[in-house]
């Protein structure tokens, strides 16, 4: 690692600010007594009925605390580790199509397209995804290289979505929503696991875990895994996306003492991905734009400690620090980036019924991007620091009927400056088996260096004399938005559990292409005329819709669950803007609608049966027509260790198109799995 770099993540104002919060922590437990609480492990998601997982406390990604899923004041969806299992995605982003109001449209092999309530695009912009409280959102292009984000699926606990801004607790970019992804205690995952297979797509993959524990109260697993996936459908015959990737990691949890709990976990990771990209290959070539395809490379690890500590039976605080390498070398850039970041949370009790939630962060990230390809980011090196707050206060007003959840995050970056998100929200439960909710959130999407620093030009003719160039915008805004909220939820019976969730979304100072005054210079003896363009806020818009999701248990061997969710996006640009092109693509790139219907049987002889069927209507921005299809999983318990899976997915069509225009089809694919655990 270069020297500088080094400096840049042990910075002055790091160091002081790592001091700050522990004099901080240092001042507060003194005051506070504390408890000798019995260490239970946690429930098995995979074991419980529909009552009973209503009432798990499982959703820490709205209130930073554990709560009821059926009592959160918002749009709240589980995919937990046994749906995970049953449906039989092989990667993170195949799972969030499990839950209502998330679009998710697989471009090719290894690129995603994703989008919670709109604004639908490969790096999705308007989303906040966390892993184990890791954030994994990209201060360079804004947003999530959904190819790197990968661990043992079989490690995974629950999926967290959260529907609608996150902000005031989880900070920018939380604009649409949250997903986060927690993985299981060490505790849970003792003995040995391996799972291997392959197929028409996933061509082949293998995994391991070993999992124990030293003594009574450390527990630990380590675990590797690599698969290799063949490319999708292209009507060109560039078959350049196939992908590969090795992976190993580990995570221990200590239990110091009863109420004092510390974990580390940590991975490294190397994958080949393939690619396709544009160059203008230099000015001698007179800048034309070529496209070329071949493979990237993208390598990297992350660790994360964490210690938690119950000062009393309502009073309980958090010290996290993780530090994160990336190394992504596609074809027309390299970044390396290292990221470092700190942040203390502490929640307790006040009189009058009154639960008070406040903590601090601080992140510092240094990139260096290079490049041959005529893509130049100014100044190729930079270092960028975030300083946080928040606090939350929930005041109960009756109890078990009636609360209200009043908080705000505060920010400082060095791209916008101050961030303010507030929000408020009210929560229901007129009886045991009804909630009701709502909300009014502010959240914010920052700026990144693709707005601000980023410069490119290619030749718009073949002699070159025509440029088009895209210039850099330090003035660029913050994308804002916001949205008011309802949801409803009603368990009928202990079998059935529907939920209804609304949304209006008002957004302002929104991305936009804009023109700016055309140059003519001189060159070589030739007129060059330059039409520059620079990324601006010339938009605004809202959008509108619901979701609603059905949950019913039929019968201890049938379980049915289907999903609904309706989307109206309407964009316009400001008076002062010259784009003509971006409110109509970002229209026309998220669906209208969607349904999910997923039968699940538990049939005689130990088979399992998930048929799961899947509609989407149609992105005309896209050029992707409307399409059906339908994933089914076959499963064969051949002992209490052992399991043979059979999974066919995209079964309704030889290939169709989900995003891109159609330059990449998702094709029908299937694929067998061998697991065994002990």
């Amino acid at each position: 690692m270069p020297s500088d770099r080094c400096v840049a993540v042990q910075s002055p104002s790091l160091s002081a600010a790592v001091r700050i919060l522990s004099m901080m922590w240092v001042l507060l437990a003194p005051s506070l007594t504390f408890a000798e609480p019995d260490i239970e492990l946690p429930p098995d998601l995979t074991e419980l009925s529909l009552e009973e997982l209503g009432n798990v406390e499982v959703v820490t990604s709205v209130s930073r605390k554990p709560e009821k899923q059926f009592e959160a004041a918002a749009a709240v969806f589980v995919i937990t580790g046994e749906d995970i299992r049953r449906s039989g995605a092989t990667s993170i982003a195949e799972s969030l199509r499990l839950a209502p109001g998330v679009e998710v449209a697989r471009v090719n092999s290894n690129q995603w397209a994703i989008g919670v309530r709109g604004f639908g695009s490969i790096l999705s912009r308007a989303l906040l995804v966390l892993i184990d409280g890791r954030s994994v959102y990209s201060p360079l292009y804004a947003g999530v290289y959904w190819e790197e984000q990968d661990t043992l699926l079989e490690d995974v606990e629950r999926i967290e979505v959260i529907l609608g801004p996150g902000g005031t607790l989880w900070g920018a970019n939380a604009v649409n929503g949250v997903i986060n992804i927690i993985t299981k205690q060490a505790q849970s995952t003792h003995g040995f696991f391996a799972t291997t297979g392959g197929g028409t797509l996933e061509q082949g993959f293998a995994s391991a875990r070993w999992g124990g524990k030293i003594g009574d109260n450390f527990h630990y697993r380590i675990y590797a895994k690599f698969f290799n996936e063949g490319p999708e459908y292209h009507p060109d015959r560039q078959n350049y996306d196939s992908w590969r990737t090795g992976r190993i990691g580990m995570r221990s949890d200590w239990d110091v003492r009863p109420g004092d709990t510390v974990t580390f976990q940590g991975e490294a990771y190397l994958g080949q991905i393939g690619q396709s990209g544009t160059t203008n290959g230099g000015r001698g070539n007179g800048l034309r734009a070529q496209t070329i395809t071949g493979d990237g490379t993208d390598y990297g690890g992350n660790v994360i400690s964490r210690w938690t500590h119950r000062f009393t039976k309502t009073s309980e605080g958090t010290i996290q620090m993780y530090y994160d390498r990336t190394d992504r070398h596609d074809l027309t850039f390299r970044e390396d980036r290292d990221t470092f970041d700190v942040e203390i949370d502490h929640r307790f009790t006040l009189p009058g019924r009154q639960e008070l939630h406040w903590g601090l962060g601080y992140r510092v990230t240094s990139g260096v991007v290079t490049s041959d390809s005529g893509l130049y980011f100014l100044p190729s090196r930079r270092t960028d620091q975030l300083f946080s707050g928040f606090v939350q206060d929930q005041i109960t007003l009756a109890p078990k009927i009636a609360q209200v959840v009043i908080g705000t995050k505060v920010e400082h970056n060095d791209y916008s400056g101050w961030e303010i998100q507030p929000s408020g929200r009210i929560l229901l439960t007129p009886t045991a088996k009804q909630t009701l909710w709502g909300s009014v959130s502010r959240a914010v999407r920052t700026p990144s260096r693709v707005e601000t620093d980023l410069q490119y030009s290619a030749a718009a003719n073949a002699n070159g004399t025509l440029l088009t160039q895209l210039n850099p915008n330090p003035q660029f805004q913050s994308e804002e938005v916001v949205s008011y909220e309802l949801g409803y939820r009603i368990k009928p019976t202990e079998q059935i559990q529907i939920d209804l969730a609304g949304f209006y979304n008002d957004y302002d100072h929104l991305l936009s292409v804009e023109r700016a005054a055309t140059t003519v210079t001189q060159m070589d003896g030739q007129m060059i005329v330059t039409s520059p363009f620079f990324l601006g806020n010339g938009l605004h818009g809202k959008t509108y819709g619901f979701e609603t999701k059905g949950d019913f248990h039929l019968a201890p061997w049938l379980r049915l669950r289907g999903s609904y969710s309706f989307l109206q996006i309407h964009v316009d640009k400001e008076a002062s803007s010259t784009d003509t092109t971006t409110a109509a693509s970002t229209e026309g790139s998220s669906p209208q609608h969607q349904v999910m219907v997923w039968l699940s049987l538990d049939l005689p002889g130990h088979i399992e049966l998930d048929p799961i069927f899947r509609y989407v209507s149609a992105l005309p921005a896209q050029a992707v027509a409307a399409y059906a299809n339908l994933d089914v999983r076959v499963a064969w318990k051949a002992t209490s260790r052992l399991e043979f899976a059979f999974v066919g997915q995209n079964l309704l069509e030889a290939h169709h198109a989900e995003f891109g225009r159609g330059l990449t089809e998702v094709i029908r694919s299937m694929y067998a799995r061998a697991t065994c655990n002990f």
